[in-house]
């Protein structure tokens, strides 16, 4: 259960990490290559992880998917805790 737990934390934190360059390269309008790998990366990197654990760690695929959400909601809030604070 906790390897599950971690494995989906540090996935989520990697699609936090991406979802925000993604975001950055769309307002600041310098859509090129990297934006492209992105955003393709923010749509693959859960199904590998979460399909990866479906055949490996069956019984950790709920854990694995309950950390990639909490990890995305704690960067997503914290961001915009900072995001306002600074407003």
């Amino acid at each position: 259960m906790l390897l599950g737990f971690i494995i989906g934390v540090v996935s989520g934190t990697a699609q936090f990490i991406m979802l925000a360059r993604f975001t950055k390269t769309v307002t600041d309008g310098t859509l090129g290559k990297r934006a492209v790998i992105f955003a393709a990366s923010q749509f693959l990197l859960p199904l590998v992880v979460l399909l990866l654990c479906a055949f490996f760690l069956r019984e950790s695929l709920v854990w694995t998917a309950t950390g990639m959400v909490a990890a995305l909601g704690v960067y997503a809030f914290a961001r915009f805790l900072l995001t306002n604070r600074n407003k």
